[in-house]
């Protein structure tokens, strides 16, 4: 339990929590064997900077852009990534001035 709540004082927690908008950066990965060979084949690696896009009508799968790419998954397989989540990360970005 001190290492749940550690976590959470660091901002990591499953990808599966981050609303569309909001950016993250992989930490790690908490499933094994084939299931963990196809989410790093996907490109969520340790270090890899993402973004959930958008969630489904009913909220399951989720959108994420990873490396280039927006892979749709299930929330039972991103409850499997574990993600920190980048500070003020929600969509918005700043506009140039006009000159």
């Amino acid at each position: 339990m001190a290492r749940t709540n550690e976590a959470e004082r660091k901002g990591i927690g499953p990808l599966a929590l981050l609303a569309p908008g909001e950016a993250g950066l992989v930490v790690g990965l908490s499933a094994g064997g084939l299931v963990r060979r196809r989410l790093l084949d996907l490109g969520f690696v340790p270090g890899t900077v993402l973004r959930a896009v958008r969630r489904s009508p009913l909220g399951d799968p989720t959108a994420y852009s990873v490396r280039g790419a927006v892979i749709a998954l299930r929330a039972a397989d991103a409850n499997n990534i574990l993600v920190r989540r980048a500070p003020e990360s929600t969509g918005a970005t700043a506009a140039a001035p006009d000159d």
